[in-house]
Formats: C-alpha cells, sequence, structure tokens
C-alpha cells in the first residue's frame, strides 16, 4: 500500500476557502476524500459528505458503474461524477469520499463555480496519479 498523498489548494474564484485532498493511489485501486475550509479555520467540522464507489465497465470502455455507499443529499451527485470520471481515466475502481462545499465561492455556488472547482479536482488528481504510478514502477 502506498503512502497517503495530501495537498490543499485554493478555490477558484474563492481564494480564501482552500480545497483538501487525501488520495491514496494503489495498484489496483485509487482512495480519494476532499474537503474545504475557510483559511486559518479548523474550528468547524464539516458534514461527513458522501462516499461514492465507482470501477470501469470492462465490457464497454466508455462506460463506468457506481454506487453510493454514504450519501450526503448536497454533495452526491458531485461525488459520483468525479468517482466515475476518475474510474474511466485511470482504469481502477475508486473509491470517492466528499464534503466539498462551493457555498463560499464568489456567488455563492453557481454551476460554473462547481465545474471549475470539479475540472482542478480532476486535474491535481490525475497529476498526482501519474506521478505515483511513474514512481511505482
Amino acid at each position: 500500500m502506498s503512502q497517503p498523498i495530501q495537498l490543499s489548494f485554493p478555490m477558484p474564484k474563492a481564494p480564501e476557502t482552500s480545497i483538501h485532498l487525501h488520495l491514496t493511489v494503489n495498484k489496483i485501486s485509487l482512495l480519494l476524500f476532499l474537503t474545504t475550509a475557510l483559511n486559518g479555520d479548523t474550528s468547524a467540522a464539516p458534514p461527513l459528505g458522501s462516499f461514492v464507489y465507482a470501477l470501469p465497465d470492462r465490457m464497454n470502455a466508455g462506460q463506468t458503474l457506481s454506487t453510493p455507499l454514504c450519501v450526503y443529499e448536497s454533495s452526491v451527485e458531485f461525488t459520483t461524477r468525479l468517482a466515475k470520471l476518475l474510474a474511466r481515466k485511470t482504469g481502477k475502481p475508486v473509491y470517492v469520499g466528499n464534503s466539498i462545499s462551493f457555498a463560499s465561492a464568489g456567488m455563492g455556488g453557481t454551476v460554473e463555480e462547481e465545474m471549475e472547482g470539479f475540472k482542478k479536482v480532476v486535474e491535481i488528481v490525475m497529476e498526482q496519479v501519474r506521478q505515483a504510478e511513474d514512481n511505482q514502477k
């Protein structure tokens, strides 16, 4: 089992809010946890959020299968989309736990702000996965 990677980066359009990620890249799976926090504020515990399992469909490469293991209504859609995309891109089963809140974003969490955050998370996670896989060789 590889060592977990822990990173934080500013949320797009809300630099006072950080997205924190905890990623474990194993040979056969990924485990990712995400949350947000206002810079310097660790007093408020975020809700647990959603936890989703996704895996690539071996019969149809363009499809992924997913199931929510723990549902928190405000985060389950984002978590499912993220888990399915990462499973498709990596070809591995993926577990994603997510309690990101876009409420502190510039316009209060619009679809555009959520999509920018989604893209940034995918970009950073895929970069870390590539680095971890290169190091495992």
